[in-house]
């Protein structure tokens, strides 16, 4: 069971975004994409078949897992435990204990 998933809302707690907030994309492994954080320059070249044109594009890069965390009801990072309820594995936030959506 991964403890950050796609739709979670994360705060960056290490790297150039340090501080800055963000809801996941996507999870792939070790990495999370998230929405407008850890920006790079991409240069593209235009495609006419595609319709786009050439420029230079602000695209999100992943992050590792490790430089992110959950965000509380507080505001504040949080580390993720996993308990289990009613037969179920559930995620539960460490600061203030509330689990996490099924």
């Amino acid at each position: 069971m991964n403890k950050i998933r796609k739709g979670d809302e994360v705060v960056v707690i290490a790297g150039k975004d340090k501080g800055k907030r963000g809801n996941v994309l996507v999870v792939d492994g070790e990495r999370v994409t998230v929405e407008g954080l850890n920006l790079v320059k991409k240069h593209v070249k235009p495609n006419p078949m595609k319709g786009t044109t050439g420029g230079v594009e602000s695209k999100s890069m992943p992050l590792h897992i490790s430089n992110v965390s959950l965000v509380d009801a507080n505001g504040k990072p949080s580390r993720v435990g996993i308990k289990v309820e009613e037969g179920k594995k559930v995620r539960f936030l460490k600061t203030t204990g509330a689990t996490l959506g099924a």
